[in-house]
């Protein structure tokens, strides 16, 4: 919206229709709206999704494993649904009961067969595939937090511009009803 069709709702004008005065209120009520709620919404959800990560962090183990399967020499996107710069491959590790596992889960890179590591199981035992780091959780965070609060933005704009479009055609039938009765005005002097 251009600065110079803000105007301030409380100031006079003999030209001021009431549309121009709740065209001026809208403009103010989602300016205001925008400042608010769209960095609240963003940082609610960022918090939301921080807390779900954290719930699922909460919820898992680590083991010391060791690594069975040479990892693939080259990172790059991975397929098989591993990290983008961890590759993936498998590790072995003693349960709890005794039982020797093995499952398929990221590792650093530079990894070699042989080489402790660290696996992170889920409640049941199960190798989690991808754990998210911190960094991963917090961008997430982050990028969920940025697309709600652009969305929260664009919603009250989109809802102020439907407003203003009513408006103009409002205004726009005033004024064809004034130029009605100005042109039957007109027409009955000249007879």
């Amino acid at each position: 919206m251009a600065p110079s069709k803000i105007h301030w709702p409380w100031k006079r004008s003999p030209l001021r229709r009431s549309t121009d005065v709740a065209e001026s209120w809208m403009i103010l009520a989602t300016g205001i709206l925008i400042a608010v709620m769209a960095p609240t919404a963003g940082v609610v959800a960022a918090s939301a999704v921080d807390a779900a990560s954290q719930r699922q962090t909460d919820q898992w183990h680590s083991v010391s494993a060791v690594v069975t399967k040479e990892p693939p020499a080259r990172i790059g996107v991975d397929s098989s649904g591993g990290g983008g710069g961890r590759p993936l491959t498998t590790v072995r590790w003693t349960a709890p009961d005794g039982t020797v596992r093995t499952g398929e889960t990221t590792v650093a890179p530079g990894t070699k067969a042989g080489d402790r590591t660290t696996a992170w199981l889920d409640r049941q035992g199960s190798v989690v595939r991808n754990p998210a780091t911190p960094v991963d959780s917090f961008a997430e965070s982050i990028a969920i937090g940025t697309v709600a609060a652009s969305s929260t933005g664009l919603l009250f704009l989109g809802t102020e511009r439907a407003g203003a479009r009513l408006l103009n055609r409002r205004r726009y039938a005033q004024w064809e009803k004034e130029w009605a009765e100005m042109d039957s005005r007109g027409h009955h002097h000249q007879s």
